[in-house]
C-alpha cells in the first residue's frame, strides 16, 4: 500500500485516483488528525458485498460447503425452480 501525505495527495490527487483505479492499490492518506484510505469504486463495492455477505447467519458455511461440493452434486439453472 502506497502512503501519503496529505499536502501531496492534494496535489497528486487525479494521479492517486488514476493509480487505484488502473491498480487496484490502495493508497494511504497521511494526517496529523486521523488517516484516510482511497480505494476504487469497484474494491469498495467488493468490500460491501463482503460484509453483507458474511452479516447473513450460515452463509460463510453455505458457500464452504458449496465450494466442497462436486459439480455433478450441483443442479443446473433448469433444475431450479424459480
Amino acid at each position: 500500500m502506497t502512503a501519503i501525505n496529505i499536502t501531496n495527495a492534494r496535489k497528486e490527487l487525479y494521479n492517486l485516483v488514476e493509480n487505484v483505479n488502473r491498480y487496484s492499490d490502495p493508497t494511504l492518506i497521511v494526517s496529523k488528525k486521523g488517516n484516510a484510505i482511497l480505494i476504487s469504486e469497484d474494491d469498495w463495492n467488493a468490500i460491501q458485498e463482503t460484509v453483507y455477505l458474511n452479516s447473513i447467519p450460515g452463509m460463510a458455511e453455505s458457500l464452504i460447503q458449496g465450494k466442497e461440493s462436486s459439480l455433478e452434486d450441483c443442479l443446473t439453472e433448469d433444475e431450479i425452480e424459480w
